[in-house]
């Protein structure tokens, strides 16, 4: 199992995947909850190794995790276009219905935060890399 972050100043997505890149749950949550949220699936799925997102606030999120859980293993991991990726899961996932579905989806603006499906794609990445 891994977990995956994208952080940022406000909220960060998280993910935990097992190692085949299988998503297991994902969620978006508020930055200053950060440390507690993970310190509740690192004892529930006892991770091999954490990939962090190296965009907004990542120096902080990583001081933060590291101090919190020295035990485990940090890896950063480049943003470059996850958001894009993130936008192109979301709607894979969840479809357009009604009138929105005979839209392009690239010029839609998903009604949530996919921050955790950011979180999703650093985290396969890693793991496609990885092999």
């Amino acid at each position: 199992m891994i977990i995956a972050v994208d952080p940022g100043r406000e909220k960060c997505g998280i993910a935990v995947l097992r190692e085949n890149g299988e998503v297991k749950e994902h969620s978006v949550i508020a930055t200053v909850w950060l440390t507690e949220e993970l310190k509740e699936r690192v004892e529930r799925y006892k991770p091999s190794l954490l990939v962090i997102g190296n965009g907004t606030s990542s120096k902080s999120a990583q001081a933060a995790i590291r101090e919190e859980f020295p035990e485990l293993s940090v890896h950063e991991a480049d943003e470059y276009r996850t958001t894009d990726d993130a936008k192109r899961a979301y709607w894979e996932e969840n479809p357009p219905t009604g009138w929105r579905r005979f839209f392009p989806t690239s010029m839609q603006v998903p009604p949530v935060p996919i921050d955790d499906y950011a979180a999703i794609i650093l985290g396969q990445r890693y793991l496609i890399n990885r092999r």
